[in-house]
């Protein structure tokens, strides 16, 4: 009995000491990972603490380290089932050094602030409407949602981070009236715009849409981070060329367009997106040339890819964070905005995902000003073909999605600042 006790002892002993010695967290991000998604809301979480926490740039999927405490293992543990791994002082400087390498293509950057958060999405939208806001919802990581009013109010100065849900800033009501305009849900969205327009002092929705468009570009400029999918990412960029002119037919604004619109475009005024033609048809479901879903219907989904682009870790920060993943080929999805014709891009956007056999770029990043922009194309990264109506996606089923992960890089982007390097 007196042999058993020792032998107790000297194993709690033991166990003690390897507490003792284990001063880091590592949240690793490859393959063993067993919930990706909820592992950036642990991040966010860290932030929130106040605490500072280490993003590892192209080490083992783009890991997490931090200072161990307690509370953080039984978050991770307890809390939201993470993956995690408690090393010594030694091991994460091994890490650190072999990071540090020059010949290596990783980095270290350190996560600060935690990004106040802004989805612009009308009332009534639920988080499965929205892949951004899903994921979030997921992870477990808080935003505000904002519209019209806010933003026009002069209120997205107090957000770091703005996504735009599948908005569609044309006025067109993202051209649903051939399939939907007798649908109840279709005729209330356009009773409450209309009634949103007048009461913000607008005579149309297009004109109402055209100064949100306006004033979340000013945002940007003055170093916002904005990050939008499917519909709010080429409908955006033509409110923008259409400043000057009416691209609304009479079911839309109860006049019709500008004959001569096409040639009326300020391409000089977009972010994104150069010499596209408009899809002016109200009964076509496309804004313009820019979308290149029916190449992506005529590959079909087992076929459907996108690739992810390596980057420099150590000369290319900002597309190596954005593009953090256990996979550089991620399966695709659809839209009303699928991808981008290359042609229609411009020249000094960076393209971080490219379905290169369509010549077409799923992912694509630019600067303005002292802020940044990120679009993505398509409505669900594990809803191959999302249609109205439809039951939301379980990211429960999903926890490792390579997808969303691409959306949560954006999240944490904000956070970032540069390690500085020794000398």
């Amino acid at each position: 009995m007196f042999m058993m006790k020792r032998l107790f002892a000297l194993i709690a002993l033991l166990c003690g000491l390897q507490q003792a010695n284990a001063a880091y967290i590592l949240i690793p991000m490859d393959d063993e990972q067993k919930n990706h998604l909820k592992a950036y809301g642990i991040a966010y979480w860290i932030l929130q603490n106040e605490i500072e926490i280490e993003w590892l740039l192209n080490f083992r999927g783009g890991s997490f380290m931090v200072k161990y405490y307690k509370t953080i293992e039984a978050e991770c543990q307890l809390s939201r089932g993470v993956s995690y791994e408690v090393i010594p002082d030694s091991k994460a400087a091994g890490i650190l050094r072999e990071i540090g390498n020059p010949e290596v293509n990783m980095e270290v950057v350190k996560l600060e602030k935690v990004p106040k958060i802004a989805v612009y999405s009308p009332e009534g939208k639920q988080p499965w409407d929205d892949a951004v806001t899903l994921v979030l919802t997921y992870a477990e990581i808080p935003y505000q949602v904002v519209y019209d009013k806010e933003i026009v109010l002069g209120e997205l100065e107090k957000y770091d981070w703005l996504h735009l849900h599948h908005e569609d800033f044309t006025g067109q009501y993202g051209k649903f009236y051939r399939m939907y305009r007798n649908a109840a849900w279709y005729q209330e969205q356009v009773k409450n715009a209309e009634a949103d327009a007048k009461a913000l002092g607008f005579n149309k929705v297009s004109e109402l849409k055209l100064a949100v468009a306006n004033n979340i570009k000013t945002y940007v400029g003055s170093g916002g981070f904005l990050f939008t999918m499917c519909s709010g990412t080429d409908s955006y960029d033509i409110a923008m060329a259409a400043h000057h002119t009416d691209i609304c037919e009479s079911m839309f604004d109860g006049d019709p367009a500008d004959p001569a619109a096409q040639s009326k475009l300020d391409f000089d005024n977009t972010l994104a997106f150069k010499d596209f033609l408009l899809r002016p048809n109200p009964l076509e479901y496309e804004f313009s040339s820019i979308d290149g879903t029916k190449e992506h219907a005529r590959v079909g989904e087992q076929n459907d890819v996108f690739t992810l682009f390596d980057f420099s870790a150590k000369w290319d920060l900002v597309p190596t964070m954005l593009t953090q993943c256990h996979t550089r080929i991620v399966k695709g999805f659809m839209g009303q905005t699928t991808s981008f014709h290359k042609a229609s891009i411009k020249s000094e956007v960076l393209v971080m995902g490219e379905t290169k056999s369509l010549n077409t770029a799923k992912y694509i990043h630019g600067t303005l000003g002292k802020g940044t922009w990120t679009y993505y194309g398509g409505h669900d990264p594990e809803d191959y073909q999302h249609f109205v109506g439809e039951p939301p996606t379980d990211l429960k089923l999903h926890p490792n999605s390579p997808g969303y992960r691409l959306i949560l890089n954006n999240i944490l982007f904000p956070a970032a600042r540069k390690k500085p390097q020794k000398t």
